[in-house]
Order: C-alpha cells, then structure tokens, then sequence
C-alpha cells in the first residue's frame, strides 16, 4: 500500500496476521485513532459516493424496510441508508469503532452493534431488505475470504436487496493487503443463499479516477 495514511493499517494487519489472527488488527486501529497515534485510512467525511449514486435511483425506502451495513466502521455509510428511511442496523467487529460512530452521531438512529462477519447473530440471516458490503470484505485476507462472502449473501431476506462495492484485483494477482480487493470470481460467489445477480459494474472511484471499483446489486427471490 502506498499511500502513506495506509501506514498504520498495513503495520498493525501484518502484525496480527503474524499472530494469526486476521481480524484484530481493526479494533487495534481505531484504538490508536482514537488516541490520536493512527490514521484510519477509510475515514472519509462524506458516506461512500458509489453507494449514494446507487441509492438516488432507487425508489424511497418503506417505513418497515430493514437495512444492514456491514463493517460500519465510524457510521458514515450507516448514517446516510437511516437517512434514507431504513431501520438501520450496522456493526463491526471493533467496540472502538462503534463508540465513535456514536459519539460523532449523538442523535442517530442507527441500532450500532458490535459482531463479528465470520459468526453474525442468528437472528440476522434472512432478515434484511438491504444489505450494503462496501470495501469490508476486501479488508479481510484471503484466508477467511469464502466463510466472510458467504455470511454476507446469507443476511439478505426473500425479496432483498445485497449492494457490494469493492476494489478490483486481476484473476491470480498477488497483493500485499490490506487490502486485497476482490477478483470477479469473488463478486459472482456472492451469488448464493439464493441471490441472483442483478448487475455488476466496473466504475472509477470519483476521488482517483485512473483507479476502478466493482459496484454489484445481487436479489434474493
């Protein structure tokens, strides 16, 4: 990773993947943040622009429609899908991250709880109208990648939706993460627990124009 305000994440992912622990690294992080010895590199000011492009085609969302945003990290994304009249649910694996979403956001809607992806609560599969994956599951290795696409397909309920936006990496490309974006081969395995994909989009990132993300929207029927 390149970019120097990747530093932080790049030290503590390679520390912890030593360990083998491939996700304690997140709470690491947002726990020097917090203490202002770190850069989270994907604090950005403003909800991910892919996502809201995606959401202003849609139709307004129904008072009863659940959603769930997956690896909220500090609530951006999770703030603006409240926003848009989701009963919004949105977690992440670090207490860290949650207690400064809330803390930034006092008068959220957002329900913020802290799970793990690899094992979410039972009472979440099969139970949202939305789902958004946005550049979470291209933050975990490769090692954990297939349970982490499988658990996300498996908490869209009959009749939902599953946005996925992540970086692209080439068939067979080794990559120094995090992160290690996701192949095509992996955006269509999200296509289980009875999705269908709807579209897939290869796009430039607004903020790097010579640099591309996927955007896929997969239905369950």
């Amino acid at each position: 990773m390149s970019n120097p305000d990747d530093a932080d994440a790049t030290r503590l992912a390679s520390e912890a993947l030593r360990r083998g622990d491939p996700t304690g690294w997140f709470e690491q992080l947002y726990a020097e943040a917090a203490a202002g010895s770190a850069i989270v590199p994907w604090d950005a000011a403003a909800p991910n622009p892919l996502l809201v492009e995606w959401v202003s085609r849609r139709p307004p969302a129904h008072a009863d429609q659940r959603a769930l945003v997956i690896g909220c990290g500090l609530g951006r994304d999770a703030e603006y899908i409240a926003a848009q009249g989701f009963r919004t649910t949105a977690f992440d694996i670090s207490e860290t991250a949650l207690a400064t979403a809330r803390a930034r956001f006092p008068e959220s809607t957002v329900d913020y709880v802290v799970a793990d992806l690899r094992s979410p609560p039972e009472p979440w599969v099969g139970a949202f109208d939305l789902v958004v994956e946005a550049i979470t599951v291209q933050s975990m290795p490769l090692s954990v990648r297939d349970q982490a696409i499988v658990q996300v397909s498996s908490l869209v309920a009959p009749g939902g939706t599953l946005l996925v936006i992540s970086g692209i990496r080439a068939e067979g490309e080794d990559v120094d993460g995090p992160p290690w974006p996701l192949t095509r081969s992996e955006i269509d395995a999200f296509a289980t627990n009875g999705l269908k994909p709807a579209l897939v989009e290869e796009l430039p990132r607004p903020d790097k124009p010579n640099a591309f993300r996927w955007r896929a929207e997969f239905q369950r029927h």
